[in-house]
């Protein structure tokens, strides 16, 4: 069998990897582990490791790096420790393939390790944009290095092409997350209410916003614009904590310190993958500048407000709403979201980000694929026969 090193740095890769990791589970080809850092092993984010024990899913390795939630400088120092830390594992472990997914700064410094090992990287979500957050070079800079993708969209699969990676390693597969919705069982209403302590009598606009990476200097401005809109809406509230990049301190005390003021607020640190799915299918709107506000609400035919930069450049429905960071353009942007007509003209409205099929894409192609000097050795694919 071949052994997978499935890297994953936090909540939100463990949500998307959930269909996939259940998926090689099941095949009599692969063999999988997982290596764990980031976010997962921070008390200060959740402790999110404690879901993937929760799901028994088999450790390779944990890998705890500083926490980051307020410095740019320890964001630089957590990408050496997890550096030191993969060389380390292996130095001792050597996986078949290595399977990284997204943008994190964990996950690039986890790959780049990799490298000297000369053992096949297969990245997921590769190819997109989010031009406000540093996790754009990131992301762009682990396509360089891996060996195999697996694109969300076809115009993400040809951008992966024009950035010189030769057409067979590329693979439109979907994205996993979406598989969810037809493999896994998503809770039921009363289920939320009991494990959150909030309330889903009235469908809540559900808010999850993090730091914007490339002007952290504007995170408490942006979040006092969010806030102030809020004032002006009379409906339950319930905001997910932000991630852990620089600035997210700012943003869990502000939510904090309104929640503590309004009624039918809420503060939940980690939903974990199938209760966020649910979450977005009892909500009336979302709020915030997350990638999920533009992957996975199409599905539900989830009216979005995606607030700022963070994520322009992505590819997104009808569904989404964009709007300037301002508390002016923020309350409109939800005035339009929260009419009735809004959701009513989304009816029949399909997803560009797949099928729910993606896992079965992904895993052929690392059952199927060769593991041998041609797929080590890279060249530069400029669409001419002479490439080289």
């Amino acid at each position: 069998m071949r052994s997978v090193l499935v890297v994953t740095v936090g909540r939100s890769d463990y949500g998307i990897y959930r269909p996939l990791l259940e998926r090689m589970r099941a095949s009599s080809k692969l063999n999988y582990r997982l290596l764990v850092s980031g976010g997962h092993l921070s008390r200060r984010a959740g402790h999110t490791v404690e879901e993937i024990e929760d799901d028994a899913q088999p450790v390779a390795a944990l890998l705890p790096l500083p926490d980051t939630l307020d410095s740019q400088a320890q964001t630089a120092r957590a990408m050496a420790t997890a550096m030191f830390g993969m060389a380390d594992h292996l130095a001792q472990e050597r996986p078949d393939i290595i399977l990284v997914l997204g943008d994190r700064f964990e996950m690039f410094a986890i790959a780049a390790a990799s490298v000297p090992f000369n053992i096949p990287i297969a990245h997921i979500h590769g190819g997109e944009l989010s031009f406000g957050a540093i996790d754009d070079a990131f992301r762009h800079a682990i396509t360089k290095m891996a060996h195999l993708h697996f694109a969300s969209t076809a115009e993400y699969a040809g951008r992966i092409i024009r950035m010189g990676e030769e057409p067979w390693r590329v693979t439109v597969s979907g994205a996993p997350a979406l598989d969810n919705l037809l493999i896994a069982k998503l809770p039921e209403r009363s289920d939320l209410e009991k494990r959150f302590g909030i309330s889903l009598e009235q469908a809540p606009l559900l808010v999850t916003f993090h730091p914007v990476t490339r002007r952290v200097e504007t995170v408490q401005q942006e979040v006092a614009a969010i806030i102030m809109a809020l004032r002006q809406f009379d409906i339950p509230i319930v905001f997910t904590a932000p991630n852990v990049d620089a600035g997210s301190d700012v943003i869990r005390r502000l939510i904090q310190e309104f929640c503590q003021e309004r009624p039918y607020s809420f503060f939940v640190e980690s939903f974990g993958a199938l209760n966020y799915l649910a979450m977005l299918r009892y909500s009336a709107a979302m709020l915030g500048n997350s990638s999920s506000g533009l992957i996975e609400t199409p599905s539900f035919m989830l009216p979005t407000v995606n607030v700022g930069d963070r994520q322009q450049g992505r590819t997104r429905a009808r569904n989404v709403i964009d709007v300037e960071a301002t508390s002016e353009a923020i309350a409109a942007g939800l005035q339009a979201a929260l009419d009735p007509s809004f959701r009513a003209g989304l009816a029949g409205l399909v997803s560009p980000y797949g099928d729910g099929h993606a896992a079965d894409r992904i895993v052929k192609v690392l059952e199927e694929v060769d593991l041998d000097a041609g797929l080590l050795a890279k060249r530069f694919y400029d669409g001419t026969e002479q490439s080289a």
